[in-house]
């Protein structure tokens, strides 16, 4: 039975995400740079009796990426699912970080989800249906953190992209923008955000939405659809 990959599964947001489908009954893929992200967030998802296919792999690295979703694929079949969390979360203001810096932040934060979808939506699309959603954030650029605002601002335009792409076969794209950081126990609780992940593929075609900024969870401030 097809089901979610997760890429960027690490705990915080990834494992709620993982945990909420698989709370659906959904064979759960799990990718992360470290043996130990993925060991851990497995061990989570196997204690509610989820199937986890757990595989190491650093975003930036398209020829490691690109086999770690193939092997995901030769255990579950071509996912129903596939969410792009992986990034690189830093401070840096304008002029901090280096050239090679930046692209290895822009590798990470763009560019894995390029070859994540590159990879898997042609076959998403041969099905004929499946969901890919991105993790957004930084609504508003923010000076002192200008890598990840770049990266987040590329995941923005990159939805558009792919669903261009895909949409017509069946494919639905979507990004889930966050206004704050996440955290437990906080009006950004991941458990909170994941809901929103999981209410995006399942919704009928005719009631797909593009984005959805998550504004937290104050019943005062809902998340709104953009």
């Amino acid at each position: 039975m097809a089901g979610a990959i997760v890429i960027g599964a690490g705990p915080g947001l990834g494992l709620s995400v993982a945990r909420r489908f698989a709370r659906e009954g959904l064979p759960i893929g799990v990718l992360a740079r470290s043996a130990r992200t993925v060991n851990a967030t497995g061990a989570a998802l196997t204690e509610n009796g989820a199937a986890i296919a757990g595989e190491i792999a650093d975003a930036a690295d398209e020829t490691a990426l690109r086999a770690a979703l193939d092997r995901i694929v030769d255990r579950f079949g071509p996912p129903d699912v596939l969410v792009y969390n992986a990034a690189i979360i830093q401070w840096d203001a304008v002029g901090e970080l280096t050239a090679s810096a930046h692209l290895e932040a822009y590798a990470v934060n763009v560019v894995g989800a390029i070859t994540a979808a590159a990879h898997l939506g042609p076959q998403m699309a041969d099905a004929g249906h499946g969901t890919i959603l991105l993790t957004g954030g930084m609504p508003t650029p923010i000076p002192e953190v200008t890598s990840l605002s770049l990266g987040k601002a590329g995941v923005r335009a990159l939805t558009e992209l792919l669903a261009t792409r895909f949409g017509p076969s069946g494919v639905h794209v979507a990004t889930v923008t966050i206004g704050g950081a996440v955290a437990p126990g906080t009006a950004f609780d991941p458990d909170d955000i994941a809901e929103h992940y999981w209410r995006l593929h399942a919704q009928p075609v005719d009631a797909w939405e593009r984005a959805v900024f998550y504004t937290g969870s104050d019943p005062q401030r809902p998340a709104r659809i953009i």
